[in-house]
C-alpha cells in the first residue's frame, strides 16, 4: 500500500474527473454554486469510501459472475443512506440536488472503483482509494462552482462579491458554461501531465547518458 502514489493518483495523475473522465454528468449539472459541488463532493467520498471498504471485505466470497449487481447493491445501500440523512439533517441541499443524489447509484466512479480496485486490493488500500478519489472529484467540482459562480453570477455562496458595475457572464450558469470550463480544465490537466512526462523522460536519457 502506497499512500503517497494513492494520493497523487487520485488528486493528480488518475484524477476521476479530468484524467479517467467519469462522473462527467454530475459535474456538469450541479456545478453552479459552491454548496451544491460541497454537497455532492462529500456525499461522494463517503458514499465511495464506505462501499469501497464494503467491497474489498467481500471481494473473496463475491461470485464473479454476479460481481456487477453486487456492487451496485452495496453502493444503493449506502446512497440511501446518505441521501436519507441529507433529507433529515440537509433539506436545501438535498433539493438542490435532486434527482443526482440516487444517481450516485450508477455513478460511474463509484462503480468503476469497486471493479478497478476495491474488488482487487485490501481494505485499507481500498479505504485510501476512495478517500483520494473522492477529494480529487471533489476539488474539480469546487473549481468549476467557483468560476461558475463567482464570474456567471458575481456571488459565492449567495455574497455579492463583484461589484454593481460588473455584468454576469450569465452563459457560465447555463450548461454550456459547464461544457466550457470542464473542457478548459481537462485541456489544462492533459497540458500539465505532458509537461511532466516529458521532463521525466529527459531527466531518464540524461542519467543513462552520464552513465
Amino acid at each position: 500500500m502506497n499512500v503517497k502514489k494513492q494520493f497523487k493518483e487520485g488528486l493528480i495523475t488518475q484524477n476521476p474527473v479530468l484524467v479517467q473522465l467519469l462522473g462527467m454528468c454530475s459535474t456538469l449539472a450541479i456545478t453552479t454554486s459552491i454548496m451544491n459541488g460541497l454537497g455532492m463532493g462529500v456525499s461522494v467520498i463517503i458514499i465511495l469510501t464506505l462501499s469501497n471498504i464494503f467491497i474489498a471485505l467481500l471481494r473473496k466470497i463475491i461470485p464473479n459472475e454476479v460481481r456487477i449487481a453486487c456492487f451496485i447493491i452495496v453502493i444503493a445501500g449506502f446512497v440511501t443512506c446518505v441521501q436519507l440523512l441529507l433529507k433529515a439533517f440537509l433539506p436545501a441541499i438535498d433539493k438542490s440536488l435532486g434527482v443526482f443524489i440516487p444517481l450516485i447509484v450508477v455513478n460511474c466512479i463509484i462503480l468503476g472503483r469497486a471493479e478497478a480496485f476495491a474488488s482487487k486490493n485490501t481494505v485499507g488500500a481500498s479505504t485510501l482509494d476512495g478517500i483520494f478519489q473522492g477529494i480529487g472529484y471533489t476539488l474539480v467540482l469546487l473549481v468549476m462552482c467557483f468560476f461558475r459562480e463567482l464570474f456567471g453570477a458575481g456571488k459565492l455562496l449567495d455574497i455579492q462579491i463583484m461589484p454593481d458595475s460588473y455584468v454576469p457572464i450569465g452563459v457560465l450558469t447555463l450548461p454550456v458554461g459547464g461544457f466550457l470550463c470542464l473542457g478548459v480544465l481537462i485541456a489544462v490537466m492533459q497540458w500539465a501531465l505532458a509537461r511532466s512526462e516529458k521532463k521525466s523522460a529527459e531527466k531518464a536519457l540524461k542519467e543513462k547518458e552520464a552513465k
